[in-house]
């Protein structure tokens, strides 16, 4: 399958969670054996276009990020030629789903709009439309997916497609040593790390260890207050760590916390969680991380300090694992073969015998 890609900024471009996103489907696509196009802002030297890096064909479309005007203006004529199956667009800029609307529609393509959420979604005119153009709106979330229907989108043409993670990756890595409770996230303003230091304090009678996994602005914030609830000896600041290094502390590990303010999909705990930890999270109304928990007997949710210390109490009694298979389907082969199975729905709907 031929598959199109506008995203005015890439990864290569800035690391956020949107890009980031979107390069995971691009790879997962390619190593599927299929041809991935993406239509995008120049990142690299000299004016060679079209080029192709790991499998996946990069159009220049733009000179840089400076020119947005003539991206807009160039992106159906460039999809027009690529000749796509189906059309699979980035919802920032909104105004690039327009384009990419009209580019499927020259070369009779469904569209599918990518919405991560990230950020929240802003409820603006170019918004508000860009939500309308598309044949299906991906989400990582029901969390983002009620996000955009009170855009005025139709709950059927919503798509719930969560981030994937690679199970057999999970089975190469040892365990570490084992530590009762960790927490993994940029420490930043709405890592609310705070929550777990609390119902920790309260628990400094009994006998635990911790884990803080992750780097940011705020971390020197927290190792003072680690301290100031003297809790700090038994506090571990790992810092920024590479999976490999976070899975083994994961399958060591017997309680994953998540506790962050914002959350449009729980990646991190997704990991951990499949890796064998049980899951406590702390509700909060923009985080969709008391997704994973809900009816599961290895989920906690909770809403307080005082919950989430009895939580972790009562997350003692349960078995330590390794890995989990409840997760299968969220493996990277399961969620590209969610991605296709939407894609050849719009490509029979369009193209009926």
């Amino acid at each position: 399958m031929r598959v199109a890609v506008v995203s005015f900024e890439t990864v290569h471009h800035r690391e956020s969670e949107t890009n980031r996103r979107l390069q995971t489907i691009l790879e997962l696509l390619s190593e599927g054996g299929h041809d991935v196009h993406v239509c995008c802002a120049g990142f690299w030297d000299g004016d060679r276009s079209p080029i192709k890096r790991a499998g996946i064909t990069y159009h220049r479309t733009a000179a840089g990020l400076e020119a947005r005007a003539s991206f807009l203006a160039r992106v159906p004529f460039v999809l027009a030629k690529i000749g796509p199956d189906v059309v699979h667009a980035s919802v920032r800029p909104p105004k690039q789903a327009l384009a990419a609307r009209w580019g499927g529609a020259l070369a009779r393509a469904p569209t599918v709009l990518e919405w991560y959420g990230d950020g929240g979604v802003a409820n603006d005119w170019w918004t508000r439309r860009a939500a309308r153009w598309a044949d299906r709106v991906v989400v990582p979330s029901e969390l983002v997916g009620t996000w955009v229907r009170e855009l005025g989108v139709d709950g059927s043409a919503v798509e719930v497609v969560p981030n994937p993670i690679d199970l057999d990756r999970i089975d190469g890595v040892s365990p570490g040593e084992p530590v009762d409770v960790v927490y993994a996230r940029r420490l930043d303003s709405d890592a609310n790390l705070e929550s777990l230091f609390l119902a920790l304090a309260e628990l400094r009678t009994r006998d635990w260890r911790a884990v803080v996994v992750g780097d940011g602005p705020e971390r020197e914030a927290y190792e003072g207050l680690a301290s100031d609830l003297r809790i700090d000896d038994r506090v571990t600041f790992a810092g920024a760590c590479s999976l490999e290094e976070r899975l083994a502390i994961y399958r060591g590990a017997h309680v994953f916390a998540q506790t962050a303010d914002h959350c449009a999909f729980p990646t991190e705990m997704l990991w951990a969680l499949a890796a064998g930890c049980v899951g406590i999270v702390e509700y909060h109304a923009d985080s969709s991380a008391h997704e994973l928990v809900e009816g599961w007997d290895r989920g906690f949710r909770t809403t307080s300090e005082e919950e989430l210390a009895d939580a972790i109490l009562d997350a003692g009694t349960l078995e330590r694992r390794a890995d989990d298979d409840r997760f299968a389907s969220y493996d990277a082969a399961a969620v590209r073969d969610r991605y296709l199975s939407i894609y050849r729905t719009l490509t029979d709907s369009s193209n009926p015998l």
